[in-house]
């Protein structure tokens, strides 16, 4: 399959998944006797964006058409889509600049600056969320990386098949679909990269959450925030974090937490 029939296909599941989770009282349209669709009709989304009916579902149905931004951008309103959602849907239609898979490299003086920050927790994630640097303290309170098998050096992997995960984080159902949605926002953007085709059929294949939450297409933009985590000997922690894209690669992120200066001091006590 083509990467416009990929993109396509993605765009089609989208804006039905979208249509159905919209009630037409969300719309300012009338419920109406006997309805039967789930949520809206094509024919209420398209008079809600001024296309064609018929246009609208061949959208839906995944055909290699090129709506113009401002159809783009109509639909986006009519189906009450944010900010990233948006973003990602017209990155479907207009695509990106296609990148050749490559074994990726990180820099020798990140991973120094990644040992550095600690005992701030510091890890680097990759193209497919391949975790390709972690300092002491991120591995006290994740997982020591580098001992995994490496298939499994993967924050999408651990996140969804170590039971270990769902101990750490303390709000594991939150975290795990906001990563989700990381993920597919950026699978969005090399749909030709079969990197993340084959993580995607893995995750399927081994967790019942990817298969229940997948098809919702939900759309997570990076950014800073707060995470809870549990720790067998400090207890819970309440750490926050900012996400830095490296220059030489924007895929590699660097994501580093902070901590009130006492849970910093017994972070550092870790072994």
């Amino acid at each position: 399959m083509s990467q416009a029939a990929i993109r396509a296909k993605e765009l089609g599941e989208l804006l039905r998944s979208r249509r159905e989770r919209l009630r037409p009282a969300d719309v300012g349209l009338p419920e109406g006797s006997r309805r039967r669709t789930r949520g809206l009709r094509r024919e209420e989304v398209a008079q809600l964006a001024a296309i064609s009916s018929t246009y609208y579902a061949y959208l839906e149905q995944g055909r290699e058409l090129n709506p113009s931004r401002q159809v783009v951008d109509a639909l986006a309103a009519a189906l009450r889509l944010d900010t990233a959602e948006r973003a990602h849907v017209h990155e479907l239609v207009h695509g990106v600049p296609a990148t050749v898979p490559g074994v990726e490299r990180l820099s020798p003086a990140v991973v120094a600056l990644v040992d550095r920050l600690d005992p701030c927790p510091t890890y680097v994630t990759g193209r497919h969320w391949d975790v390709l640097a972690s300092n002491r303290a991120a591995r006290a309170l994740w997982t020591d990386w580098p001992a995994l098998p490496a298939a499994e050096r993967n924050l999408l992997w651990w996140m969804f098949t170590a039971p270990a995960a769902r101990e750490v984080l303390v709000d594991w159902p939150g975290e795990a679909s906001a990563l989700l949605g990381r993920f597919r926002s950026a699978a969005a953007r090399h749909p030709g990269d079969p990197g993340f085709a084959a993580l995607i059929d893995r995750l399927h294949a081994a967790s019942p959450e990817v298969r229940a939450w997948w098809p919702r297409h939900d759309i997570t933009p990076l950014g800073s925030g707060t995470k809870l985590l549990r720790h067998p000997l400090l207890g819970e922690l309440t750490l926050t974090h900012v996400v830095l894209q490296l220059a030489d690669d924007a895929e590699q992120k660097l994501v580093t937490f902070s901590a009130p200066p006492p849970d910093l001091a017994r972070i550092a006590d870790l072994g």
